[in-house]
C-alpha cells in the first residue's frame, strides 16, 4: 500500500497533534522530566517549538510544506523523554518513525522529520537542513519563567533559576537584514546573565549554526544589549 502522502493529503501538525498516543507520550515524558528536576518539556514547549519552527521557515522564504515538516518535527522532538533524557533526540526519531509510518505519511517526508528530531541537542545535533535548523532556533529560544515546574524556589537549580529569572523570551526574524534576533528581558536581582551563559552556550553556538543553515546571522539581546 502507498503512503497517503504519496497518493493524498499530506499529514499535517494538526494530525500530529491530534493523535492520542503522541499526546499521551508527550505529557509522560514532561510527568518524567518534572520527577528528574528539569523544566517543562511537554505540550506547552511542543506547541510553542513546532509554531517558532514554521514562522522561522516561512519568515526565510521557504514554502509551506517545508514550513510544515518543522512544525511537525518541531512538535515531536523532545517525545523521547518518555524513556529517557540520555540519548532523547534517538529515542525520539525512533518513536517518531513507528507513529509516522502508522500515520502513512511520506517516507522522504519522515526522513527529513526524523533527521530534526534526532539533531536538534546540544553538543552532537547538528544543522542539517532547513527543517533542523529551524526546530533547534525554535527549540533553543522558549527559556522563559512558565517551564519551571520546580514549586519550591529555595531549591532551585541552576537552570530553575535562569529560565524563572527569563520575563519575556522572544525570537525574532529580520528577513531583509537575513538576521534572528533571540531577545530575552531577565531580572537579574534573580539570575545574572552570566548565569544564562554559563548553562546556554552551547546553545548558542548551536543557534549561531542553525541560522547560517538558514543563510542568516544570529545575535542574543539581553535586556537591550548585544551579547
Amino acid at each position: 500500500m502507498s503512503a497517503r502522502g504519496e497518493t493524498g493529503n499530506p499529514i499535517t501538525l494538526r494530525e500530529v497533534r491530534n493523535n492520542p498516543k503522541i499526546r499521551a507520550f508527550i505529557e509522560k515524558a514532561n510527568e518524567q522530566m518534572m520527577v528528574i528536576g528539569y523544566t517543562e518539556h511537554g505540550l506547552r514547549h511542543a506547541g510553542l517549538v513546532a509554531g517558532i519552527a514554521r514562522n522561522v521557515c516561512q519568515s526565510v522564504g521557504h514554502n509551506d510544506r517545508v514550513a510544515e515538516l518543522a512544525a511537525i518535527a518541531g512538535f515531536l522532538h523532545d517525545m523521547g523523554n518518555v524513556v529517557s533524557r540520555f540519548s532523547h533526540p534517538q529515542i525520539g526519531a525512533t518513536m517518531s518513525f513507528v507513529l509516522l509510518n502508522e500515520m502513512q505519511m511520506d517516507p522522504v517526508e519522515i526522513g527529513i522529520v526524523l533527521g530534526a528530531i534526532g539533531n536538534h541537542e546540544e553538543p552532537e545535533g547538528v544543522p542539517i537542513n532547513v527543517v533542523t535548523a529551524a526546530v533547534i532556533l525554535a527549540d533553543k529560544s522558549d527559556v522563559h519563567f512558565t517551564r519551571v515546574q520546580n514549586a519550591v524556589p529555595s531549591s532551585f537549580d541552576i537552570h530553575d533559576r535562569v529560565n524563572h529569572a527569563v520575563q519575556k523570551s522572544h525570537l525574532a526574524v529580520d528577513v531583509e537584514r537575513r538576521l534572528i534576533t533571540l531577545e530575552l528581558q531577565i531580572d537579574t536581582t534573580a539570575a545574572s546573565v552570566m548565569e544564562y551563559f554559563e548553562i546556554f552556550v552551547d546553545r548558542m553556538v548551536m543557534c549561531r549554526k542553525a541560522a547560517a543553515v538558514l543563510d542568516c546571522r544570529f545575535r542574543l539581546m539581553v535586556n537591550g544589549l548585544e551579547m
